[in-house]
C-alpha cells in the first residue's frame, strides 16, 4: 500500500491565503492526507511570510482544520503563532509548509532575495532546533496577471529559490504537478475548487512518495 509511509504520522500544516478560506486548499489537502493514514492539523494565515511564524502577527484572515473536521474560518481574530509554540502544543512528526506565493512579491520589480532568505532560513532553523522533520511545498503555476500580478517567471524563480534554501526541510515542487494555466484561477493566484482539489491530491501524493527518513525522524 503506497500510503504506508504516512500511516499514523501526525502532520502540522502551515499555509498562507491558499489555506485561509473555505473552498480553498485546506479541505482537499487534509482529506487526501487523512485518506493516506495521516493525522493532520492545518492552520492558514493569509499574507503570512515564513518569518511571521516566528512571532504572533495579526492577519486579515485565517483558518484551522483538524483532520476532516469542520473548517474553522477566522476573520478579525486571526494571528500566526510562533512555530516552537505550535510544535510544543501539537507535537507533530512533520511540519508541512505551504508558503511561497506571498513571499514571491509578484508586484515588485525585483525579487527581495535577502529578505526572503532571512525569512525562510529563520523558520527552517527554528523547526530544526526542535528536531522535527519538515516538508516545504512550493508555489504552483497560476495565471499571468490579476490583482496579485502573478507571473510564470517569478513563480519559477521563487520555486528555485525555495528548492535551494529550505534545507533541512525536504522540498516539494508544485510546478511539477501541473502545466502553466492548467488549473483555473479566480484571480491569477487562487484556484477554483477543482484546482485546489487537484493541487491537494498532488501534494498528498508527493509527500507519500518521499523517502521514509525525511518524514520519520528519531525524536
Amino acid at each position: 500500500m503506497s500510503s504506508s509511509v504516512l500511516a499514523g504520522l501526525s502532520l502540522l500544516i502551515l499555509g498562507e491565503s491558499h489555506m485561509s478560506l473555505a473552498n480553498h486548499l485546506t479541505e482537499p489537502l487534509n482529506a487526501a492526507l487523512v485518506a493516506k493514514g495521516a493525522k493532520v492539523h492545518s492552520i492558514g494565515a493569509c499574507g503570512a511570510s515564513a518569518a511571521d511564524w516566528l512571532v504572533v502577527k495579526k492577519v486579515d484572515c485565517g483558518a484551522e482544520q483538524i483532520n476532516t473536521g469542520k473548517l474553522q474560518v477566522r476573520a478579525s481574530s486571526a494571528t500566526t503563532t510562533p512555530i516552537k509554540e505550535l510544535i510544543a502544543t501539537h507535537k507533530p512528526d512533520v511540519v508541512v509548509l505551504v508558503i511561497g506565493d506571498t513571499m514571491a512579491s509578484y508586484d515588485k520589480p525585483a525579487f527581495p532575495k535577502a529578505w526572503a532568505w532571512q525569512s525562510v532560513t529563520g523558520l527552517t532553523k527554528a523547526i530544526a532546533e526542535t528536531g522535527t522533520r519538515c516538508v516545504w511545498v512550493g508555489p504552483a503555476w497560476g495565471k499571468v496577471g490579476g490583482m496579485y500580478k502573478k507571473n510564470d517567471q517569478r513563480t519559477q524563480l521563487m520555486s528555485q529559490f525555495l528548492a535551494t534554501n529550505v534545507a533541512p526541510c525536504t522540498y516539494v515542487d508544485s510546478l511539477q504537478m501541473s502545466k502553466p494555466g492548467q488549473w483555473i484561477t479566480t484571480d491569477g493566484q487562487h484556484f477554483t475548487v477543482a484546482g485546489y482539489k487537484a493541487w491537494g491530491n498532488a501534494i498528498a501524493e508527493a509527500i507519500s512518495k518521499l523517502p521514509a527518513a525525511s518524514l520519520r525522524g528519531e525524536k
